[in-house]
């Protein structure tokens, strides 16, 4: 699994015009192949590496956007494609206040209120007040959100098991553990 598996070609395996692969053949002479160097002034050339990371991470997070608008017309066709997030988030969490949610997913209070809205509307979605606190209301999957919620993630993770079959097993943990640590330094 090196970080150049796509090297010379596009993601729809045609060559890119101009030959070569542009951007690793930049990096590999800007930056004499290793650590990033000077080039005019205080600005760095990215080394070779963080520019193969940057490109995978952009065509990773590309997909994935794409992805998720697809599992989130699966649960329901009206489903906006970032309301999928919350109702994951619902699904391995439990209910939760609808403050939470939009800290965890990064919006304000009144994206989340709208969103909240849509889903209830969708039936997919029950909110009700907290017992702790008279102001503020949890919110949880409704029987049918959490079952149509639940069938989508088992048929996502069949795909996965499918695309990776020919992956050793250590392989796909050593993937989910960087892509945890990852996530873990970008979020902060």
């Amino acid at each position: 699994m090196g970080a150049d598996v796509h090297k010379g070609e596009d993601r729809n395996g045609d060559r890119p015009s101009g030959g070569g692969d542009r951007l690793s053949g930049d990096a590999e002479r800007l930056s004499g192949g290793g650590d990033a160097v000077p080039a005019g002034g205080d600005e760095l050339v990215a080394d070779h590496e963080y520019l193969s990371l940057e490109r995978e991470l952009t065509f990773l997070l590309r997909r994935a956007r794409a992805n998720q608008g697809e599992m989130a017309r699966e649960v329901h066709p009206d489903l906006e494609s970032a309301a999928y997030g919350l109702l994951v988030r619902l699904e391995e969490y439990g209910r939760q206040r609808a403050t939470e949610l939009a800290a965890y997913i990064g919006v304000g209070k009144a994206t989340m209120s709208r969103q909240l809205r849509a889903l209830e509307d969708l039936g997919l979605i029950a909110r009700e007040p907290d017992p702790a606190d008279g102001r503020a209301w949890l919110v949880d999957l409704t029987d049918e959100g959490r079952r149509r919620v639940t069938h989508v993630r088992e048929a996502r993770r069949a795909r996965y098991v499918t695309q990776l079959s020919h992956w050793d097993r250590q392989e796909v943990a050593e993937l989910a553990r960087l892509l945890h640590q990852l996530n873990g330094v970008i979020g902060k």
